[in-house]
C-alpha cells in the first residue's frame, strides 16, 4: 500500500497501541495494513486470527466462542503457535438470562499477555476500566455517535464505528456508515475505524477518505480459506447478493442483521403476527447452538447466522494474505485516481 495510507494507520492507531507494548512486540512494527478482523461468534478462532495477523492486519479472537475462560486461555496459546504478530480478544456484552463469566474471560486474556481488546455491547465501563488499569488498548464498537462519545469519556483508545450495513446488531437508529463516519470526523477526539459494509479496497479507500484510520471487517473474513466455517456456507456467501440479509428482533428492539434463510423468515413472520412475539416464542429458532451447527454442518437453513450486506461484494474465497494484499492494491489505485481528480487552477 502507499506509504501515506500505512502511515495514517500507524500514526492514528498504532501510536495509541505502542504504550501497551512496552514489554511486547510493537504493533507499529508488525501490523502494516489498516484492517481489523472483528469479533465473530463461532468464527473468530485461532487459525483465522493468526492468518489475518500474519497477513499484516489485526486478528481478533472471539472470547465467547470458547466455552470457558480456561478454553480461551488455550485458544490464545494456540494462536501464539501460529503467529508471532499481535492479535486481540473480543468480549461482547449482550443481554442474556445467564451471563457468561465476562470478568473471567478478561482476566485470563490479560494473564496470557493480550494487550489489545475489542469490546461491544451494554455497560462496558467496568471492563474498560479493568483493561486500562492493565495498560491495554481498547477498541470499542459503537453504532451511534452519542455512544461513541460516551466510550471516549470512559477512556477507550479507538472507536469502531458500526454502520447500519453491518452484520449482527446495528442498533436501533438505522444510521448508515457514511453519515456516522462524517459525524465521527467532526465530533470524536480519538482515532476511529469504519465497520460495516466494507469488503474490498474500494471500501477501505472510502473509509480513509471519510477520516477513519482503518477498517474493521467480519463477513468478508468469514469467506476466506482460513475461516473454519463449512465450505457450503462460504459458497452460499459467494452466491448471494446484497438483498440476501434480513433483520430479526426488530419488534423487540434488539435488531440483528442475519442471513435471509427459512429460519430467519419464520422469526420475522412470528414478529409480524397480531400481538407480535416474545423472545420465548422464537427462542427455539434462534438458539446459538443451531447457528453453530450451520457453520459446522454446512446447512444454511438450519439456524440463524449473521451476515452483512457485504455478501453482495464477495465473489471468491481467498487466503487472508491474498485478500489483504489485494485490498492494498485496490485502495492504492483508487487513491491515486482521486489525486488525479484535483486540478490546480492557474493564477492570473
Amino acid at each position: 500500500m502507499s506509504a501515506r495510507v500505512v502511515i495514517v494507520f500507524l500514526k492514528e492507531v498504532s501510536s495509541a497501541i505502542r504504550p501497551a507494548f512496552s514489554d511486547a512486540p510493537d504493533l507499529a512494527h508488525k501490523a502494516t495494513r489498516p484492517v481489523v478482523q472483528g469479533g465473530m461468534q463461532w468464527v473468530g478462532l485461532p487459525r483465522l486470527v493468526a492468518a489475518v495477523s500474519n497477513g499484516g492486519g489485526l486478528g481478533i479472537i472471539t472470547a465467547l466462542s470458547q466455552p470457558s475462560p480456561a478454553a480461551l486461555r488455550q485458544a490464545i496459546k494456540e494462536t501464539r503457535t501460529l503467529t508471532d504478530k499481535p492479535f486481540g480478544v473480543n468480549i461482547t456484552l449482550l443481554p442474556t438470562i445467564n451471563p457468561p463469566d465476562y470478568e473471567g474471560y478478561a482476566r485470563v486474556a490479560v494473564e496470557e499477555g493480550v494487550r489489545i481488546f475489542e469490546t461491544a455491547g451494554n455497560n462496558p465501563g467496568p471492563l474498560i476500566k479493568f483493561f486500562k488499569s492493565q495498560n491495554c488498548l481498547v477498541i470499542h464498537k459503537c453504532t451511534t455517535i452519542r455512544h461513541a462519545k460516551s466510550a471516549e469519556k470512559l477512556g477507550v483508545d479507538v472507536i469502531s464505528i458500526d454502520g447500519f450495513e453491518c452484520a449482527g446488531h446495528p442498533g436501533e437508529d438505522d444510521i448508515g456508515g457514511l453519515v456516522l463516519l462524517a459525524r465521527a470526523a467532526d465530533e470524536l477526539k480519538i482515532p476511529y475505524i469504519a465497520s460495516g459494509g466494507i469488503a474490498n479496497g474500494r471500501g477501505l479507500a472510502s473509509a480513509l477518505a471519510a477520516g477513519a484510520a482503518g477498517v474493521n471487517m467480519g463477513t468478508r473474513f468469514m469467506c476466506t480459506v482460513e475461516s473454519a466455517i463449512h465450505d457450503n456456507i462460504k459458497q452460499k456467501i459467494v452466491d448471494s447478493t446484497e438483498r440476501d440479509t434480513i433483520h430479526i428482533f426488530r419488534t423487540m428492539r434488539n435488531t440483528a442483521r442475519v442471513f435471509k434463510n427459512k429460519v430467519a423468515l419464520e422469526v420475522v413472520a412470528l414478529e409480524a403476527r397480531p400481538g407480535g412475539a416474545k423472545f420465548e416464542d422464537v427462542q427455539h429458532l434462534v438458539s446459538g447452538q443451531r447457528g453453530k451447527l450451520v457453520y459446522e454442518k454446512g446447512d444454511s437453513d438450519y439456524g440463524i447466522w449473521t451476515a452483512g450486506i457485504t455478501v453482495g461484494l464477495i465473489n471468491d474465497i481467498p487466503t487472508c494474505k491474498d485478500l489483504l494484499e489485494r485490498m492494498e492494491r485496490e485502495a492504492e489505485d483508487i487513491i491515486g485516481q482521486m489525486n488525479n481528480m484535483v486540478v490546480t487552477k492557474a493564477r492570473l
